[in-house]
């Protein structure tokens, strides 16, 4: 039984034996199989190498080379766009309609005259003897011809007050005038009926007529009402109530002042130069000005205005020289009203300028917006010089020829702050 089993044992490892040496020969069999493809595929492919590097087939080399000319020009190409739309970066894109709807225009920049400009304050006031003050002729209560308030326009020779002096003792100048004149009148015309049978000698009816017309004269240069109670007082010319200076039922001596009318057809602008200006005094031939009411500058020269006179003293105590300007005030103008003033000196020639209106700041910078093409613009920075008001002096950042957007600048400025506004990517 022992004997039968180390048999069957020993049989059992040399059939293991034979199994596992078989495998290991499958195996190296195996890899040797792989080893010999390899090599024979390498060397195929290397005899295939040597024999389109001898025979350069063109489809493949040229496909090679393509894509690698393809791959470098995209990539120039991408560079160039990438700098294009580096340098366009300030560009605003606004329709040609839309511009016009938001009332963008532009214009040329043409070299031209400047005057030299002087920046101060000055106010408006009325010419002389184009205003005048209504006195009271009389004592009495005034009483006004109609409803009139400051600024109410008037008639030369129609009634402003009526100073009724009935009433008042010792007062009653019209009375009295009246009483004096009626008097005088009805001795006048007894005289002249007895004149001619000289029962009045020719020397006293000329003493009689001498009363009554002094009587007379007196007696009118009142102004009595219709019912010879008061005096009428009279507005001395066609123009405006400038002030009142009493009221309704007010009592007046004789000579107070009623009211002032103007007629507001001349002004005078009375400029107020700084000391240190004076050396410039005599180069100073004309003015633009701006009132608080009326952003719209006016010139001295366009109202039909002189320079009157500059004065070569100040006055005490006060550090300005005045400069005063007549003009003709066309309607706009309120006599008292204070104003921005630009003093005009001598012109220089070959000046660029442009409109205030073409000119933004932001932060203390100030640019314009220039028109490239129908639809284009961009912002430029520039410098400034002088202002007179209604242009202003450019120093740097535009030249000669440029189209600079004159009008709506501001718009322009609102469109480049849009997150709307399309990119532009086009070159000039």
């Amino acid at each position: 039984m022992k004997r039968l089993i180390l048999v069957l044992g020993a049989a059992g490892m040399l059939l293991l034996w034979s199994c596992g040496t078989g495998h290991n020969h499958g195996e190296n069999h195996e890899e040797h199989g792989a080893e010999a493809a390899a090599h024979d595929h390498l060397h195929h492919d290397a005899e295939e190498a040597a024999h389109h590097h001898d025979g350069e087939d063109p489809h493949d080399h040229d496909a090679m080379h393509g894509h690698e000319v393809a791959g470098h020009e995209e990539d120039a190409h991408g560079h160039a766009a990438g700098e294009a739309g580096e340098g366009h970066t300030d560009e605003i894109v606004i329709p040609a309609e839309k511009a016009a709807a938001a009332g963008i225009v532009a214009e040329t920049v043409v070299p031209g005259p400047f005057s030299g400009v002087i920046k101060t304050g000055g106010q408006i006031l009325p010419a002389q003897g184009d205003e005048m003050t209504v006195v009271a002729p009389a004592d009495g209560i005034v009483s006004f011809g109609g409803n009139y308030v400051e600024g109410s326009e008037v008639d030369g020779g129609k009634p402003l007050f009526s100073i009724v002096s009935g009433g008042i003792q010792d007062g009653n100048r019209i009375g009295k005038a009246k009483v004096a004149y009626e008097t005088a009148k009805a001795e006048y015309e007894r005289a002249s009926g007895l004149v001619e049978s000289r029962i009045v000698s020719q020397k006293d009816f000329l003493r009689i007529k001498e009363e009554y017309e002094n009587a007379r004269m007196a007696y009118e240069a009142l102004k009595p009402n219709a019912d010879g109670t008061g005096v009428v007082v009279e507005a001395p010319f066609k123009g405006y109530v400038k002030s009142l200076l009493v009221s309704e039922g007010d009592y007046v001596p004789m000579g107070t002042p009623l009211a002032s009318v103007t007629q507001n057809r001349r002004l005078v602008l009375k400029a107020d130069l700084s000391q240190r200006y004076y050396g410039r005094l005599g180069q100073i031939v004309s003015a633009n000005f701006m009132t608080p009411y009326d952003d719209h500058v006016q010139s001295i020269a366009s109202l039909g205005g002189r320079l009157v006179s500059s004065g070569r003293s100040s006055s005490d105590g006060s550090y300005y020289i005045p400069v005063t300007f007549e003009f003709d005030n066309r309607g706009s103008v309120v006599p008292g009203s204070f104003a921005e003033v630009w003093l005009l000196t001598s012109k220089r020639e070959n000046v660029l300028s442009l409109p205030v209106s073409a000119i933004t700041e932001e932060q203390g910078l100030y640019f314009v917006y220039l028109k490239m093409d129908a639809s284009c613009y961009t912002k430029r920075e520039v410098t400034l010089g002088e202002s007179d008001g209604a242009r202003t002096e450019i120093l740097s950042g535009i030249k000669a020829g440029d189209n600079v957007v004159v009008k709506g600048a501001y718009n322009v400025r609102l469109a480049s702050a849009s997150n709307a506004i399309p990119a532009h990517t086009h070159n000039h």
